[in-house]
């Protein structure tokens, strides 16, 4: 693909290394559709994007493309979280039933907060099946989860919750504060920031939604039953596409449904901003304490899961993916957020004073190293 013509933007002096290889990605790694932008002490210094956001039609992308990026949603939820602990009214340590007394229930009482933005609270996924309706209805998966047995004694093990992180934590943040995790992040971070990112899609911004493609090659079977109900959320999506190579996730419903987990819709540019607004002032005061971000790269849960693919490296703080070399090493020890499944990637780094976004629409499969030979680049830079 002749990136020379597709790449569009800017950077600024001393961060071209990062566009060298954003324009590679396009050249070598089969990228169709991208951006990437950086914030570094709440300037933004690259802001790149290019080819097509929807290649149905020919649709180019341009800075203002959002596409789905999945996990990434984990890490708005995990900073929604930790704004609710620095007002008060949250406490990581205390159990999930002071606020959500029906958790209790199988087994579940004594379960602490952190545990659910942890993976180690035994819910990566649920005994009974879903249909995609029930899923977008929100109270069916809500009442499963009340009535769920963990499938290990909490917090002696960890498993990726790949989805029921979205209404585990979510529905903790709805009981705290009586609105939809969705509408939460718009009211704390999406509308005071300007970010063009949303747990649950206005109807306004559909049609400017990038389509995902799934990854090139044969699917990676699921290592055990559990990791298949995990990922596909009890059959109601499939993951990472169906049989005909279509990508769940491209559904209207469940973009505007706003699927906590993973349905996250956001520009670069949104991610970017979003982060950095953690660890410096951009359009308004830090967002998160010192205090909060020392707590955030604690590591809380790593090597072999309980259930899933061999270890792979990932190192799991509160809520967030921390840099994780052999996986996903971003910035550093102080690097904290997400990727998300097939190559997106957000993170903040207060000692590099930084915030990345990268989005993406062509998947990619277990060896996809664009993210990492950006921030590769990008660490490069700043050193």
């Amino acid at each position: 693909m002749p990136t020379e013509t597709t790449v569009q933007g800017d950077v600024d002096e001393g961060f071209g290394p990062v566009a060298d290889i954003f324009r590679d990605n396009f050249a070598s790694r089969g990228e169709v559709g991208a951006a990437v932008v950086v914030y570094h002490d709440g300037r933004r210094v690259v802001d790149l994007y290019g080819g097509v956001a929807d290649p149905r039609s020919g649709r180019p992308w341009t800075r203002q493309t959002p596409a789905v990026v999945f996990s990434c949603t984990k890490g708005l939820l995990a900073i929604c979280g930790y704004l609710l602990v620095q007002q008060g009214r949250l406490d990581l340590d205390a159990p999930v039933t002071r606020y959500w007394p029906e958790f209790g229930r199988a087994g579940k009482d004594g379960i602490p907060v952190r545990a659910l933005f942890t993976h180690r609270a035994g819910l990566p996924a649920l005994d009974r099946p879903f249909t995609r309706a029930e899923v977008i209805a929100w109270d069916p998966v809500i009442e499963a989860i009340e009535a769920q047995a963990p499938l290990w004694e909490p917090g002696t093990a960890h498993s990726y919750h790949a989805l029921t992180y979205g209404w585990l934590v979510g529905e903790l943040i709805r009981r705290v504060t009586g609105v939809p995790p969705g509408e939460f992040f718009r009211t704390a971070l999406g509308d005071p920031l300007g970010l063009r990112t949303w747990i649950g899609l206005p109807a306004a911004e559909r049609d400017g939604v990038a389509w995902t493609l799934a990854p090139p090659g044969t699917a990676q079977p699921y290592p055990d039953s559990v990791s298949e109900r995990s990922l596909t959320m009890g059959g109601a999506f499939d993951f990472p596409a169906d049989s005909d190579g279509l990508v769940s996730f491209n559904d209207p419903a469940i973009q505007a449904a706003g699927v906590p987990g993973a349905g996250g819709v956001s520009s670069a540019d949104g991610l970017a901003r979003g982060y950095a607004a953690c660890v410096s002032e951009t359009v308004g005061p830090r967002l998160l304490t010192a205090a909060s971000v020392d707590d955030a790269v604690v590591i809380r849960s790593q090597g072999q899961q309980r259930f899933g693919w061999p270890d792979a490296g990932q190192r799991w703080g509160t809520g967030f993916l921390l840099g994780s070399p052999r996986v996903r090493p971003m910035l550093g020890e102080r690097s904290f957020g997400h990727d998300g499944a097939g190559g997106h990637l957000a993170f903040a780094d207060d000692s590099y004073r930084v915030g990345f976004g990268y989005v993406i629409n062509q998947m990619g499969g277990p060896e996809d190293d664009r993210a990492n030979r950006l921030t590769a680049a990008l660490r490069g830079c700043l050193d």
